[in-house]
């Protein structure tokens, strides 16, 4: 008993600066962020007060009531949607090529992979260099240059500067999800190509015998058997979404008429530039509960299964 007493003691003492610095700097400043939400403090009158009135839900109310929130939250919405989708269906499509161990496939396997190694922040400036919304002397017009010389002049626009929409879907956020998509799609082909090599080769050639598809190999047997990454992925790929303002900041900002703002782009904006601590606060705790409506039913399901 007393070793195992000692045992416990010296895993507490070793955990302890963890577990610290969790409470202090994740949990104690989310509290913070809930207080200030609270409070009045976005105009210089509150900001110069030492006492700060409180408000109750009043931020969270009139921020909904925003016509910038709303946008931002559409935003968010299909910009996830389409990010989600364009990542399982490249890195699916690129994890079933590379399973087939192509000549060189080691080496592309390393390249898709490379994009997640970068950052945000450089994605989005390289990007803003492609697309070049007027923004470089030397190359005023970016990839519509490349369009005009090869014909294809309906695929020319004002990347970042349109406000048109197509279904409700602003097209100014096209250059953003594509610039994501090429980033996390490598993410997707390396969770599905671990499964792939899993997976027992004497079911698929079984199925094969019996005269299955390819398509029918794919929907009948790797993509059920491969829904448990999926769904993790696209947990993942959901969380990234939501923390895409240094992608989105670097390569476009809020945009004209706010058509490629998310909530964190309007959060630092509000916080940073516009001192409205209370508004900055509620977005982020807005955010905060964003992401605990994904990630807490996943743990939830996780742990009834073991």
């Amino acid at each position: 008993m007393k070793r195992k007493h000692k045992e416990s003691l010296t895993s507490l003492a070793i955990l302890s600066p963890s577990i610290i610095t969790l409470a202090v700097f994740v949990y104690g400043f989310i509290s913070r962020s809930v207080q200030i939400s609270m409070l009045d403090w976005d105009t210089f009158g509150s900001f110069m007060r030492k006492a700060k009135d409180y408000v109750g839900l009043k931020n969270y109310i009139g921020l909904l009531q925003e016509s910038r929130f709303q946008t931002d939250l559409w935003n968010t919405l299909y910009f996830t949607l389409f990010f989600i989708l364009g990542c399982l269906a490249i890195g699916i499509l690129l994890s079933l090529i590379l399973n087939n161990k192509p000549k060189g496939g080691y080496f592309f396997q390393n390249l898709y992979l490379f994009p997640m190694a970068i950052s945000f922040v450089v994605t989005g400036t390289v990007w803003r260099w492609i697309f070049a919304p007027g923004r470089l002397p030397d190359n005023p017009r970016g990839i519509n240059l490349l369009f005009e010389q090869l014909g294809l002049d309906a695929l020319q626009w004002g990347w970042f500067t349109s406000t048109s929409s197509f279904m409700g879907f602003n097209v100014a956020l096209i250059a953003v999800i594509i610039a994501a998509v090429w980033q996390y799609s490598g993410y997707t082909m390396a969770m599905w190509l671990a499964g792939l090599r899993g997976i027992d080769q004497q079911l698929i050639e079984a199925a094969r015998i019996d005269g299955a598809s390819k398509w029918q190999v794919f929907t009948k047997i790797l993509f059920p058997i491969q829904k448990p990454i999926t769904l993790s992925a696209i947990i993942v790929l959901a969380h990234v979404s939501l923390k895409a303002f240094a992608l989105i900041y670097a390569m476009t900002g809020s945009g004209p008429n706010n058509v490629t703002d998310i909530p964190a782009v309007y959060m630092f904006e509000a916080t940073f530039r516009s001192n409205r601590y209370s508004t900055g606060s509620a977005i982020a705790i807005v955010l905060l509960m964003m992401v605990g409506l994904l990630i807490i039913p996943y743990l939830v399901n996780s742990f009834k299964e073991e």
